[in-house]
Parts: C-alpha cells; sequence; structure tokens
C-alpha cells in the first residue's frame, strides 16, 4: 500500500496527466488537455446540463437514458425527449473529443446499450480529487499530522466556492452540492485544530472561511474560540461564543452545544 504522501504525490500527478480537467467548485470550466473549452463549443446549455449531470452522477452505476431525462428536462417528453437526449449527447462528445472518427466509441462517456456514464479513468474532476485529499487527511491526522496538514491544505486549494453555482435550482444537483459542502467544512475545522497551537491566526483564518460558507455551523466558532484563547485574547473569545449563541438562537431556537458551553467557561475562569 502507498504510504499517504505517497498518495498525495499520486493524486497532484494525476490532474497534471489528465486529458480532461473538470472544475465544478465556485464556476464550471473544462480543459481538453490543456485548452479551455469555450462556451461556443459546447453550443447548447442543454449539452452543457447533460455533461454536468453526468460528473453529479459519476459515483452511480450507468443510468438508463430515460432516467437521466426524468431528471434533467422532466418537463420534456416523448419524440422530443429523445432527440433532445441525442442532441446533447452528442454535443458533449463532440466539445471533449472534436477530432473523433464517426462510427468510433466515444472515449469519455461510456455506452452500455442505453445506458450512459462518465468515465472517470479519463477524467479529473476537482470534487474527486478535494474528496480524496480529505479522505488521506482523515487518515492521517491522529499518526502524521504533518501529511494530514498538507493533505487538507490540498483539499481547500482546490474549493472555490458552491458546487456548479450555475445549476443551483436543479434538484439534481443539490444533494451533491450539499455533500461538498460538508466534507469542506469538516476538513476547514480538522485542519484549524490540528494547527491551532502553532499558528492560531491561521486557525481563525480558516473559522472564518467556514462561516462565510454556514454561518451556523458551531465547530466553526469553537475553533475561533480555541484560537483566541490561545493567542491571549480572552474578550473576542468571549465575543465569538456570544455571536454563536446568537446565531444559533436567532436560527434555529436552540442553544450552543454542551462543549461549547464547556468551552466558554473555561474562557471566563480565565
Amino acid at each position: 500500500m502507498l504510504s499517504f504522501a505517497s498518495q498525495i504525490e499520486q493524486l497532484t500527478s494525476a490532474e497534471k496527466m489528465a486529458a480532461i480537467r473538470v472544475q465544478t467548485l465556485g464556476t464550471f470550466q473544462v480543459w481538453r488537455e490543456e485548452e479551455l473549452i469555450s462556451t461556443k463549443e459546447w453550443g447548447r446549455d442543454k449539452t452543457i446540463q447533460l455533461f454536468q449531470f453526468f460528473v453529479t452522477a459519476r459515483h452511480r452505476h450507468a443510468l438508463h437514458k430515460e432516467k437521466i431525462i426524468d431528471r434533467i428536462w422532466e418537463d420534456v417528453e416523448g419524440k422530443s425527449a429523445d432527440q433532445t437526449f441525442k442532441v446533447a449527447l452528442h454535443g458533449v462528445n463532440k466539445a471533449l473529443e472534436p477530432n473523433r472518427k464517426s462510427r468510433t466509441e466515444a472515449r469519455f462517456i461510456k455506452r452500455q446499450g442505453i445506458t450512459y456514464q462518465l468515465n472517470q479513468k479519463e477524467v479529473w474532476i476537482d470534487v474527486n480529487a478535494l474528496e480524496d485529499y480529505i479522505k488521506i487527511g482523515n487518515l492521517a491526522h491522529l499518526d502524521e499530522p504533518k501529511i494530514a496538514i498538507q493533505a487538507y491544505q490540498k483539499a481547500l486549494t482546490l474549493y472555490e466556492g458552491m458546487y456548479l453555482p450555475n445549476r443551483l435550482y436543479e434538484d439534481w444537483s443539490s444533494e451533491e452540492r450539499e455533500r461538498i459542502q460538508v466534507l469542506t467544512l469538516g476538513a476547514l475545522i480538522t485542519l484549524g485544530e490540528l494547527i491551532v497551537e502553532e499558528n492560531p491566526m491561521e486557525s481563525i483564518r480558516l473559522s472564518q472561511q467556514a462561516l462565510l460558507i454556514d454561518h451556523s455551523w458551531e465547530d466553526a466558532y469553537r475553533l475561533q474560540m480555541q484560537a483566541y484563547l490561545q493567542k491571549g485574547n480572552r474578550p473576542m473569545a468571549i465575543k465569538t461564543y456570544q455571536q454563536c449563541q446568537k446565531v444559533l438562537d436567532e436560527e434555529f431556537g436552540i442553544a450552543p452545544l454542551p462543549e461549547t458551553k464547556q468551552l466558554f467557561r473555561q474562557i471566563q475562569q480565565r
């Protein structure tokens, strides 16, 4: 089994070597080799929608054409739906492989009968890499904290914003958006906890980044309190708790968790 350091190196190399690279976080962009695929090359928005759906459904088994149509274009029916899918799929394959010879099998969208799936072996996707770096960090953080820090930092450099922001109101993208958000928040807090003693200011920055993603994320307030306490700034630690208390009460009508209250008592006693 590869060491954690080797796994990080392998992930970094995979991005450089990929024939297709996909950015989904903060914006949506796709590179073919080193060339950015332009909006003009994608053509219709339905072409982009279909490819984004393939990316979103990448961890599932190959999906039936009709199921794909129902998820993306539920208002399109019959022959019109069939034609819409056919045109969009052609657009995807043309954008990804403009020089592919006719009647040859598509390289990046694999077809098995009437089911379709993204060929992940040939495509680098930022959310996959983010997830893999976080996985390494989670496995390494007890025994190899320096490697864990490196892995979390690699993951967080990929997070440029929410997943597929141009599909914010599409049901098929919401579950993945929420999943990636929770993973990222966890990485921000765990990294902040690992470095809070030696670099409390960076832990404060990480907690603030987490609160920009979700202003009611209690773990972020607790990390910020610990960081201010580490710096010897007791007033700011108390102020952070009060802000946490206010947000939780206004948003959910609840009090902070027992561990947050316990930390607050420690700060008061100091």
